[in-house]
């Protein structure tokens, strides 16, 4: 018996999710970095990480776009 009820996950819609993951990490890591009060070192931690998950962030919706204009 066939399983016509599958559902395919393309490559865009595994972008998709990424982009929003990552944009999701930038506002929790961002956050976390100005809540943090007694231990500057990891505050600072944390904010360097929501700087490369921005570069993440923006690169996947780089590819998005061009999967837009195709």
């Amino acid at each position: 018996m066939e399983n016509n009820h599958q559902i395919d996950i393309t490559t865009r819609d595994r972008l998709l999710r990424a982009w929003r993951n990552s944009t999701e990490m930038v506002r929790d890591f961002n956050k976390y970095s100005k809540e943090i009060e007694d231990d500057n070192q990891t505050a600072e931690v944390f904010a360097q990480f929501a700087v490369d998950e921005g570069l993440h962030a923006a690169k996947f919706r780089e590819i998005l776009h061009q999967y837009q204009d195709q």
